[in-house]
């Protein structure tokens, strides 16, 4: 089990920093308070290339794969 627990604990550790890696990579799009309420839909839509949508499904499979990896390591730390 010790060896199951290094795994996960090292998955979880590259996940984390591939996280913080692919947030700071995405271009900055915000425009204050106003964007979050929908004020800058249609700007932020407009501009995206195909690399970007790529950057976003990148980010999305790393952070649901360190949720999946947090609840596992969860899981098995609770044993």
């Amino acid at each position: 089990m010790g060896a199951v627990v290094l795994v996960f604990v090292i998955l979880q550790v590259l996940l984390s920093l591939a996280l913080v890696f692919l947030v700071l990579v995405h271009s900055g799009k915000g425009g204050g308070l106003s964007d979050m309420f929908g004020g800058g839909l249609g700007a932020s839509a407009a501009g995206s290339t195909v690399m970007e949508k790529n950057l976003d499904r990148i980010t999305v499979v790393v952070a649901v794969s360190y949720v999946f990896s947090t609840l596992i390591l969860a899981l098995l730390l609770d044993t």
